[in-house]
């Protein structure tokens, strides 16, 4: 089962080996609202932890999708792009965005674990 690790930008990380799926949490959804365009990197591409990756489009607002940790894409979820919707229904689900190879597996010590994430999002509302 793969570790799941969180950003203070409210981005998530479930890894499993050297490889990490991306997306944002559902703190993150329920605040864009619904989400009507998902921008995603190339495959291919590679980011350094806190590079702008992507970019998330709601209703309200349009927010970047920063990498939490350094890696390079190795898949995006193409399905977003006819529903980006998912984001809003299963954002730990069906509604990733891509996926990495990882570069520096200890930068994921510099996250939160979701009973630090949990604790960190009461501190917003």
């Amino acid at each position: 089962m793969p570790s799941v690790r969180y950003t203070r930008d409210h981005e998530y990380v479930a890894v499993d080996g050297d490889m990490a799926t991306v997306g944002i949490t559902d703190y993150a959804q329920k605040t864009l609202g619904d989400v009507v365009f998902v921008e995603l990197p190339a495959v291919g591409a590679t980011f350094a932890g806190g590079d702008a990756a992507g970019v998330v489009e709601s209703v309200k607002a349009a927010s970047d999708v920063f990498a939490p940790v350094s890696g390079e894409v190795t898949a995006v979820n193409s399905a977003l792009e006819k529903r980006p919707g998912d984001v809003n229904e299963e954002p730990l689900g069906k509604g990733w965005f891509y996926k990495l190879r990882l570069t520096n597996p200890g930068e994921l010590d510099a996250l939160m674990d979701e009973a630090a994430y949990e604790a960190f999002v009461k501190t917003l509302s």
